[in-house]
């Protein structure tokens, strides 16, 4: 069964990770960040799983 999820628009995505919209793109470019998905065929319009983002975060968390 697929993991249903929310889509993240940018805003949301730098407001729940805390990193500016160039480091997210940096990122992405080095796949150390998740994709985003395309909402149009034209690619201008994207959006991030939230349960994706949700890893991410969880993974960069450190005990202190």
């Amino acid at each position: 069964m697929t993991e249903i999820s929310r889509l993240l628009r940018l805003p949301a995505v730098i407001d729940r990770v805390g990193l500016c919209k160039a480091t997210i793109y940096k990122l992405i470019s080095t796949e150390e960040f998740p994709k985003p998905v395309k909402l149009t065929s034209s690619g201008r319009s994207v959006a991030w799983r939230e349960s994706e983002v949700n890893r991410w975060v969880a993974s960069r968390q450190v005990s202190v």
